[in-house]
């Protein structure tokens, strides 16, 4: 609660998720002014993207983006050549892509113009779907952003790592997640129709994947020890090691087949186990859903988890640069909470885990011994 109450307070996840421009502004929401940066403070609530001056030539120095990003209500769609374009765009869109104090009716004559305003040629862009960047569609542009990106990311640290691996992969999280809840669903439902059958099933499986692996990898061997062309050391030692992989495999399967052709006659217990287990389910039908309830309990719980994580990993104070600019510097002893919240992850699941298992072994045993 200490991790969670301080990540409230000094954190901002609303900076990741919304973005936020070079003078301490929020994309998307109105602002309060930061001493000692005069364009601070402003209200951004229709301007929702995040657009940098010299996107085509992006550098990191010390994560930090060199260029000047600012907030707009959209990214231009077509490439803007001139400085007239730029005033076109900003009459015709209400998009204004100079710096704020720079007026509109400026564009085109204000001596400085040039030095507000981005780098012409202005390439065309889009608003990334969830971080709201106006991300640059001409190929070399978008080369370079993308090599500015992944060397960001080389450059965090271990939580920063998660925190960009969060954001990435969250559809496939959420995909896997919702897989893994059907399977169990469709497994339930197989202990309570098929229980023969699944199990019957599942030894046949296990056993066609012991003897495809142990022999492609031993195809393997064989290919590229005959195989004329392996003439460097490293490759000799990767036949050594395929060599290693399929002995290993080999006997694996040989002691797994032993023991299933061993234990074949327990076959039958298993098989009413299963029996069981479908009666039991038969009068507690409820017990199908119980899972979804463990699931729908750690996703709140992962959700929240996510969002305290962000808003540790957003912690920082504003401090204002020359130029009037703003950067966010990270507090001190904030990776110590994070792995502090990350054990807090692992140990709270496991045991929301563990009350299922205590709840479905006591409808069990109940249903049982009460036959």
């Amino acid at each position: 609660m200490f991790v969670t109450g301080y990540a409230v307070m000094a954190g901002a996840a609303e900076r990741l998720v919304l973005g936020y421009d070079s003078f301490g502004n929020i994309c998307g929401r109105k602002n309060t002014p930061v001493e000692g940066a005069p364009l601070s403070g402003q209200d951004m609530t229709n301007k929702k993207y995040v657009f940098f001056l010299n996107s085509c030539n992006l550098e990191m120095k010390s994560l930090k983006v060199s260029s000047l990003s600012l907030c707009v209500s959209s990214c231009p769609e077509e490439q803007l050549n001139s400085l007239e374009d730029l005033l076109s765009f900003a009459r015709n869109n209400g998009s204004c892509l100079c710096i704020y104090n720079l007026n509109v009716s400026s564009y085109t004559l204000a001596p400085k113009a040039a030095e507000l305003c981005p780098t012409l040629p202005v390439p065309p862009s889009k608003s990334f779907p969830l971080l709201n960047r106006c991300v640059p569609q001409s190929p070399e542009c978008y080369s370079k952003y993308v090599s500015v990106l992944i060397s960001m990311v080389n450059d965090m640290d271990v939580f920063h790592r998660i925190l960009s691996g969060i954001l990435a992969g969250r559809d496939t999280v959420i995909g896997l997640s919702v897989l893994a809840l059907a399977f169990s669903f469709l497994l339930v439902l197989a202990f309570r129709f098929i229980g023969t059958l699944l199990v019957h099933t599942l030894i046949a499986l296990l056993v066609f994947g012991l003897l495809f692996v142990s022999g492609v990898l031993w195809w393997l061997y064989y290919d590229y020890r005959n195989d004329p062309s392996t003439e460097l050391e490293t490759e000799k030692e990767n036949v050594k090691f395929l060599l290693g992989y399929a002995i290993f495999s080999t006997a694996v399967t040989v002691v797994l087949l032993s023991l299933i052709l061993v234990l074949r006659r327990r076959l039958q217990a298993t098989v009413q186990l299963f029996r069981i287990v479908g009666e039991v389910i038969g009068r507690i039908p409820f017990l199908l859903f119980q899972p979804l309830g463990t699931f729908l309990i750690l996703m709140m719980f992962w959700a929240f988890w996510v969002a305290v994580l962000l808003s540790l990993g957003t912690a920082g104070t504003a401090q204002t640069t020359s130029g009037g600019q703003v950067e966010y510097r990270a507090l001190s002893g904030i990776c110590y909470m994070v792995w502090y919240h990350f054990v807090g992850l692992i140990w709270t699941s496991e045991f929301i885990l563990a009350c299922q298992q205590m709840t479905i072994a006591g409808a069990v045993v109940t249903c049982y011994f009460n036959r």
